[in-house]
C-alpha cells in the first residue's frame, strides 16, 4: 500500500506542476509543437479529472508524433500505476529511463516492484535513484520500507535516520520513532515523538496543560 500511496503523490506532483511544452519538446516544427500543446493540456487535464482513458490517448497520440518524449512515457507510466496495469506502468518508467535517465523513473519503477512484492528488483531500482538523487528523504523512506520487508533491519534505520536528517518534519521523526518501537529501541521513539509533536505547536503558544479534577467533598 505505501508504494502506491508514495506514487500517488509524485503523480499528483506530476499533474499538478505546471510544465510547457517547451520542457518536452525542442526542435519540431511549429505546426507540430502546436498539436502537441494542444495534446499535452489535453492529458494534463484529462488525469486531473481522472478520465484515464482521455489522457492514455492523448499521451499515445503524442508518442507517435514525438517517440523520444521521455515526459510522455513518466506520464503514461503513472496513468497505468494508477489502474494498477503495473507490467505496462514498468515498461513505460524503463522506456522514459533509457531516453533520459532520471532518479524519478527509477523510483517509480522500484515503488511498482514494491507494490507487486519484487522487493529485491525494489531495492536494487531505489539504489540507483539514490545514486542520482540522494537528497529527497521519500527517497529513502521508500528504500528503508524495503529493507524492511527483506529483513534489513539495520539498513532500513540507516535510510530513515537519512530521511530525517534531509526532513527533520513531524511525519518523518514519526516515520522513524514506528521503526524505533519495532526493533525495541523505544526511548528513541519516545524522543522522537515527543520533538514531533513540539513542532506541531506553533510558536508563542503555550503548551497546554490538563489539570487535575477537584475533588468533590
Amino acid at each position: 500500500m505505501l508504494g502506491i500511496l508514495l506514487l500517488a503523490g509524485l503523480g499528483t506532483w506530476a499533474i499538478l506542476r505546471p510544465q510547457t511544452i517547451t520542457e518536452v519538446v525542442t526542435d519540431l516544427p511549429l505546426k507540430i509543437s502546436d498539436k502537441l500543446e494542444r495534446l499535452w493540456d489535453v492529458a494534463q487535464e484529462s488525469l486531473r479529472e481522472k478520465k484515464y482513458l482521455r489522457a492514455e490517448k492523448a499521451l499515445l497520440t503524442i508518442l507517435r508524433v514525438d517517440e523520444r518524449n521521455a515526459t510522455a512515457y513518466n506520464r503514461l507510466g503513472i496513468l497505468y500505476a494508477k489502474q494498477q496495469a503495473f507490467k505496462d506502468a514498468i515498461e513505460c518508467f524503463e522506456i522514459a529511463q533509457s531516453l533520459e535517465p532520471s532518479a524519478s523513473s527509477l523510483h517509480n519503477v522500484g515503488l511498482i516492484y514494491y507494490e507487486t512484492k519484487q522487493y529485491e528488483k525494489a531495492a536494487l531500482a531505489f539504489e540507483q535513484a539514490l545514486t542520482m538523487e540522494d537528497d529527497v528523504a521519500a527517497r529513502h523512506v521508500a528504500y528503508a520500507k524495503v529493507q524492511e520487508k527483506l529483513g534489513r533491519n539495520k539498513k532500513m534505520i540507516e535510510s530513515l535516520e537519512r530521511a530525517v536528517e534531509i526532513d527533520e518534519s513531524p511525519q518523518t521523526l514519526n516515520i522513524l520513532a514506528d521503526a524505533y518501537d519495532r526493533n525495541n529501541q523505544e526511548e528513541l521513539a519516545v524522543d522522537l515523538r515527543e520533538k514531533a509533536a513540539r513542532m506541531l505547536i506553533p510558536q508563542g503558544q503555550p503548551r497546554q496543560h490538563t489539570r487535575p479534577a477537584r475533588r468533590v467533598m
